[in-house]
């Protein structure tokens, strides 16, 4: 036994002329427009349904912005439970408005380890120089280069 499937996208404008408005076209402006959108739908996975209704959307004149906008309050409102949000906070790598306090003292605490490991490192070993100019003549003098 076979599985097929297809899903399909359509959309039909057109421009109807009015009393106060009576067939004005621009030439930026089509008078009729049809989009039709088919793909094979037995593998498809919720991904690429995303990437499906995305192109219908673009064809129908929204901007990749509102897509993206979208797609996000879909994941992001109230009816969808907290641990939820969090789940897909973590694939994406996404921090949450709440957890941006704790976020900086991770920062903060990241930032004083350095400081100190590059202390340390100066303390006991120095900075080499970058460029010649940056040479002491005492440097110099040890080495044998005066």
């Amino acid at each position: 036994m076979t599985y097929e499937a297809t899903v399909e996208f359509k959309f039909d404008a057109s421009f109807t002329p009015s009393a106060f408005n009576p067939g004005f076209y621009t030439d930026d402006m089509l008078p009729e427009e049809h989009y039709v959108i088919t793909a094979p739908a037995a593998d498809l996975n919720c991904k690429q349904y995303f990437r499906l209704f995305e192109k219908f959307m673009l064809c129908v004149g929204m901007t990749p912005e509102s897509i993206r906008s979208g797609a996000m309050s879909l994941v992001f409102n109230d009816c969808v439970r907290e641990e939820d949000q969090r789940k897909i906070c973590k694939e994406y790598e996404l921090t949450m408005d709440e957890d941006l306090d704790k976020k900086y003292e991770q920062w903060k605490e990241r930032d004083e380890q350095w400081a100190k490991m590059n202390a340390h490192y100066e303390k006991n070993f120095g900075s080499e120089p970058k460029v010649k100019g940056e040479w002491s003549s005492q440097q110099e003098d040890l080495i044998g280069l005066q």
